[in-house]
């Protein structure tokens, strides 16, 4: 299957950010190694962190198998573009969300970031419903 130049082209940006999560997980690291003051002693910091850093590349994995699927999914132009960007846009606002919201070395709960994490699953949980059905129709099509 060839891939069409929208999936190459968004694929090619998906592959670019990689690094991006790397150097979060090596500043975890480092906090971890260095028993950097705000993040050893604050569990809710170190919880929000470590679902930040996991939840970036765990999107950005669904982002890029998100990519071939949209290019075959029966759907109208505007869905197909939703469903193609719906997974790096929740790839963004739900690592930044729990990144945020433990901004300070000092957070005991979570601030108003978090609700960027919350949008960001509403956002995914549409665009793999809205991938899933234009797939379904595809196949009935097929």
């Amino acid at each position: 299957m060839d891939l069409s130049p929208n999936s190459l082209i968004v694929s090619g940006v998906l592959l670019i950010t990689i690094p991006t999560v790397e150097y979060g997980g090596v500043a975890l690291l480092k906090m971890l190694r260095s028993s950097e003051p705000g993040y050893l002693d604050n569990p809710l910091r170190q919880n929000l962190f470590r679902a930040g850093h996991a939840h970036a590349g765990v999107l950005l994995l669904l982002s890029l198998i998100s990519q071939p699927l949209a290019d075959v999914a029966f759907l109208p132009l505007p869905l197909r573009w939703f469903a193609r960007l719906a997974a790096p846009a929740a790839a963004i606002l739900m690592p930044l969300g729990f990144f945020l919201s433990v901004a300070s070395p000092r957070a005991t709960t979570p601030g108003p970031a978090i609700r960027l994490v919350y949008v960001g699953a509403i956002i995914l949980a549409l665009g793999v419903v809205t991938l899933g059905v234009g797939l379904i129709r595809s196949g009935v099509q097929g």
